[in-house]
């Protein structure tokens, strides 16, 4: 989610949960640590740790009031829309030289393998970089993640990626900018572009030529829709902008013949439980739309969107998924995001191996 396309706060604690009456494989919380994964949904800018936070507002004199002194456990407090734009304002304004995102990027990589993560595309966003910092040299912030991610490849094993999200709320010139520095940051890794922001007031269309210049320098695409906008933007960033993937994608549940569209172009959702609730795009009274979607034939991968300002993990998105779903959508939805990966083929092949050989060691009981 980009803090533009956040719209309300419903409460948390929601009980509309999918049930089963037949035995299934309960998975515990330490099974599904140790499932290998791969994250298609993920802001590096919401990965933020409140220590880190600290840290680096204290190092450039930032003040964030509150934020800097309140119990750790509530620096990332907030309670509305207003709220959480101040939040990101917040986690933006600290952010601000390569070493810093060199640090938040070896963080990343480090807590995404203690969640088994074994493969990663993950978002970032050089235009609002910019936009809160116009000093800064972006192709310095990118060699500065890439070299933070291959030693922690060299170390841990983890594998990441870059998407560069266009941020509709910047207009479609800056978008074509953005896309272009896309292009040109491809040897730091990056492998696409995506589309966050307000779709409802920013609608696909505009961002065509954006993404056919992408596509022309080799880049994947994938886009945010269905989540502060209706299904017809779900249709419309597959059909108009070719988007791969569906950020999010749940309000296609309210039109069948996007859904069927979505099942028969077998094109992922990326689906981030805890984040749609929080911003209404699924409401909390009900059950998650990811049931009804998986049931209709619609590719699901699970992930965390912003887990730092979240206050979830991807153990704790899939944790939601077996307690409401069950573990063969658990494995279902992990092999979904394996085949959804911009991977090259055989990285690919090797992850559904290591999938393969966890279901089959078993874990979890007979309920």
């Amino acid at each position: 989610m980009s803090p533009t396309s956040y719209r309300t706060a419903p409460p948390r604690g929601s009980d509309g949960k999918y049930t089963t009456l037949a035995k299934r494989l309960s998975m515990t919380r330490a099974d599904l640590v140790r499932l290998p994964k791969v994250q298609l949904h993920c802001h590096l800018e919401g990965t933020l740790r409140r220590e880190r936070f600290r840290e680096l507002a204290l190092h450039h004199g930032v003040d964030v009031g509150l934020r800097g002194s309140a119990p750790l456990a509530e620096a990332y407090a907030f309670i509305d829309f207003a709220e959480f734009l101040l939040l990101f304002r917040d986690v933006s304004s600290v952010l601000r030289q390569p070493a810093d995102f060199a640090a938040l990027a070896a963080d990343y990589a480090a807590d995404a393998v203690a969640q088994n993560v074994r493969y990663a595309e993950i978002f970032v966003s050089p235009s609002v970089w910019t936009w809160f910092h116009h000093g800064i040299d972006v192709e310095a912030t990118f060699a500065a993640m890439r070299a933070a991610l291959d030693a922690a490849q060299a170390t841990l094993g983890i594998q990441v990626a870059f998407i560069c999200d266009l941020t509709r709320n910047f207009g479609p010139q800056r978008a074509l900018e953005t896309a272009q520095l896309a292009a040109a940051m491809r040897p730091y890794g990056v492998i696409g572009v995506g589309l966050g922001g307000d779709e409802a007031r920013w609608p696909a269309e505009l961002f065509a030529d954006a993404f056919a210049l992408a596509r022309e320098h080799g880049l994947r695409t994938v886009a945010h829709a269905g989540e502060a906008a209706g299904a017809e933007s779900v249709r419309s960033a597959v059909e108009l902008l070719g988007a791969e993937r569906i950020g999010h994608g749940v309000r296609a549940i309210e039109d069948p013949t996007v859904v069927e569209l979505l099942a028969r172009k077998r094109i992922t959702l990326e689906i981030c439980p805890t984040s749609n609730r929080l911003t209404g795009a699924a409401p909390a009274h009900l059950p998650h739309p990811m049931g009804a979607l998986d049931a209709a034939g619609v590719l699901l991968a699970i992930d965390a969107d912003d887990p730092a300002l979240f206050g979830t993990t991807l153990v704790d998105e899939y944790l939601e998924v077996e307690q409401t779903l069950g573990s063969d959508a658990v494995y279902r939805f992990a092999a979904n995001a394996v085949e959804a990966a911009f991977a090259p083929a055989a990285l690919k092949a090797r992850l559904h191996a290591e999938l393969a050989v966890s279901r089959n060691s078993g874990g979890g009981v007979e309920v």
